[in-house]
């Protein structure tokens, strides 16, 4: 029975960064993957040219019920020992808005540095592995025994890389979470992150209208004081319409904190004095049809259901024909929009999953479980979320070096 020193479960970004990692350190090494080759959430990200950072990493970027968990890892790998690992290998890289870095070419770049640092140390990866059973064992220097039904492994460390629930035709599945609590860890609640939002008739006719339409708005959840634990986000990026309900940065991000039946709100004009324009717009040009005035500022399809829904019963009159009671009514409704989505898309386009392996089970500083000797879990199975724009990815390689360096 082939003996390792450590064997990862998962050959997705943490995963890789753990093996790596650990066959720096002497360690043989060997990961096991399900699909029929690592890193295909790599591959697909930031449409294909992996925003595999971001210049701004700080824990408030990220999502746990236990928001400080994160600080040790992401403290001792940081973004910059990411990017300093990236010009090693030569690889092209641009800065977007938000200070997300992607690739000028291809997300492969990253698979095959990833990938060429394994090779260099040894990792032996192995594909279409199917797990029949993983248990503990008492044989030194062995803690646990593997195996997939035809073959048998056994391993000092194991670390668990096998992600969340999230797209699952990538291959995604809840096996970390069952190992964990075979292990007899507590795993938090999860459900889909980063996903769009979707809504009942006949708002959801009215987005299908407006398939296509994008627009910078500002998406926030109100603070509700008659929670607890009340949370208040907002971001300030595109929001896009779709044929199912509402997507795009701004939507995705609010997701995160979106509860059943929690209004989000939208401000259509961030950073606009809408009250104060369209009073100068009446003084101005009297004549002319509130529809007219927005639509210089606002997608014109956008406009026309505004008007159906904020005033259908003036909206041929003039701006002279509107009160100003009336017209400050409308710029509130424009800058505080209210949508209740009904649900969001689910797991199968989500591109994160919130929840997962609990951070009280495991140690901050090595990433293994304080109870399971040897057991380590890494990346998007653990109850660490983090925001879009390369967040996720830096969660990944940091706890993956962290894991690495004990395993």
């Amino acid at each position: 029975m082939p003996h390792y020193d450590v064997i990862v479960l998962g050959g997705g970004a943490a995963g890789l960064m753990s093996a790596l990692v650990a066959g720096r350190r002497g360690r043989r090494v060997l990961v096991l993957d399900s699909s029929n080759r690592v890193g295909k959430k790599i591959l697909m990200s930031g449409g294909g040219r992996c925003n595999f950072t971001n210049l701004n990493v700080e824990p408030e970027h990220y999502l746990s019920a236990n928001p400080h968990f994160c600080k040790s890892a992401l403290s001792r790998y940081t973004q910059w020992d990411f990017i300093a690992l990236v010009e090693k290998h030569g690889i092209a890289y641009h800065e977007r808005k938000h200070g997300q870095l992607f690739c000028d070419h291809s997300a492969k770049d990253i698979l095959g540095m990833l990938q060429s640092e394994c090779d260099d140390v040894g990792v032996t990866i192995r594909t279409h592995w199917q797990p029949a059973g993983i248990a503990a064992t008492d044989v030194a220097p062995a803690r646990f025994a593997i195996t997939d039904g035809t073959q048998s492994y056994t391993a000092a460390s194991l670390i668990v890389a096998t992600g969340g629930l999230s797209i699952p035709k990538m291959g995604a599945s809840g096996y970390g979470y069952d190992l964990a609590r075979e292990f007899g860890l507590n795993v938090l609640p999860t459900r889909a992150g980063l996903v769009p939002l979707v809504f009942d008739d006949p708002f959801s006719d009215a987005c299908a209208s407006l398939s296509g339409v994008s627009l910078d708005c500002r998406v926030s959840i109100d603070r509700d004081p008659g929670r607890a634990k009340a949370v208040h986000a907002a971001f300030t990026e595109a929001l896009m319409f779709s044929h199912r309900g509402l997507t795009g940065p701004a939507v995705l991000q609010i997701s995160n904190y979106w509860t059943e039946k929690q209004p989000v709100i939208v401000d259509l004009l961030p950073g606009e004095a809408v009250p104060e324009w369209l009073s100068a717009a009446k003084r101005n040009r009297p004549k002319t049809l509130l529809r007219s005035t927005l639509a210089e500022k606002l997608p014109r399809r956008l406009v026309l259901l505004l008007e159906q829904l904020f005033w259908a019963r003036s909206r041929e009159l003039p701006l002279a024909g509107i009160s100003d009671s009336e017209l400050d009514a409308i710029a509130q409704r424009l800058t505080h929009w209210s949508l209740t989505p009904s649900g969001t898309q689910g797991f199968a386009t989500a591109e994160v999953t919130l929840g997962g392996v609990d951070t009280d089970e495991i140690s901050s500083k090595t990433m293994e479980a304080k109870r399971v000797p040897g057991l380590y879990f890494v990346g998007e199975v653990v109850d660490v979320t983090g925001h879009l724009g390369g967040y996720n990815f830096q969660w990944a390689w940091a706890s993956g070096f962290v894991a690495g360096s004990y395993a």
